[in-house]
């Protein structure tokens, strides 16, 4: 690998850790938004916050274009992709929410965690070729999902098949956005899975649950982390760090959101830490790092 091709792998990486960061820190914003609204119209107003942050910067960059004008054909597919990884989106975070009413989080943190192994698994029925490392270090990441979720097994709840599904749909969600970041403007597709991630949480919201103005008012600064970091900043550091990761690795780094997530409610909730929650930190580190190494001993042993 030439010198730039490693610095923009190592520019891909910090995207995704970063977007990974934000994503756990988040949960902090998600507690604090539930004590005032519905989940699924705290998911439509930030991802509308999102797409809307984002609005100015596409138009920026499409004035700077402006000489070369973009294909027909280009558009359609950015639209009807982008629709789909927010409707994607929006099935994932369905499944998980609503899985969650009969399952523990811990338990619930889990089950979604699997997306790790399942995305290389996808990557092979894609065509893909997986590396050792990577599925090395996807089950060091499952064992440190496990031991940060405290799941302690139990008998199979309805809600634990649901969150099995949703695993399977954040899986798919990310060899989208990794066919859509190969082909289309990063921070196109991130308004379009926005808006239509947005639109279909409010249409739910508005189907099932009640709220009011005040209550929207009480829960407007974790919207607003949530809308302007999470949406607007993260989703579109993933997209572009998928330009140059696989899924698969990409997948073992978007799971430190689950460390983040425990690091977050320690720092600013004040929430305890266990010794089994430092292990499984430890595992997924290991993991992440694994999954960026290539091991040689006279040859590569680590093919991609």
């Amino acid at each position: 690998m030439t010198a730039k091709g490693w610095r923009r792998d190592v520019g891909s990486m910090a995207a995704l850790s970063v977007a990974a960061a934000i994503w756990g820190f988040s949960f902090v914003a998600q507690r604090a938004a539930m004590a005032h609204i519905g989940p699924y119209l705290f998911n439509g107003i930030r991802f509308l916050l999102g797409a809307l942050t984002l609005t100015p910067v596409l138009l920026v960059l499409r004035r700077r274009r402006r000489g070369a004008s973009e294909p027909r054909v280009r558009r359609l597919a950015l639209f009807v992709g982008g629709a789909a990884t927010g409707a994607v989106l929006f099935i994932a975070a369905t499944l998980q929410q609503v899985g969650m009413v009969t399952t523990g989080a811990g338990k619930a943190g889990f089950i979604t965690g699997l997306y790790v192994v399942l995305v290389p698994l996808f990557g092979i029925v894609r065509g893909h070729r997986v590396r050792i490392a990577v599925w090395i270090s996807a089950f060091l990441a499952t064992g440190g999902l496990y031991l940060l979720s405290g799941a302690s097994g139990g008998p199979i709840a309805w809600g634990d098949v649901l969150l099995l599904l949703g695993a399977f749909a954040w899986a798919v969600h990310v060899h989208l956005i990794g066919w859509m970041a190969e082909r289309a403007n990063p921070i196109g597709v991130a308004v379009a899975q926005s808006v239509a991630c947005g639109v279909l949480s409010l249409a739910v919201s508005f189907a099932v649950e009640t709220t009011s103005l005040s209550a929207v008012r009480a829960a407007a600064p974790a919207i607003a982390f949530a809308g302007f970091l999470s949406v607007g900043v993260a989703y579109t550091l993933q997209i572009v760090g998928q330009r140059r990761l696989d899924p698969s690795r990409a997948g073992v780094l978007l799971s430190l959101e689950a460390a983040f997530a425990v690091l977050g409610g320690w720092a600013i909730l004040g929430e305890a830490v266990t010794a089994r929650m430092l292990a499984g930190c430890a595992l997924m580190l290991s993991g992440m790092i694994l999954s960026n190494v290539r091991l040689s001993v006279g040859r590569p042993l680590l093919q991609d």
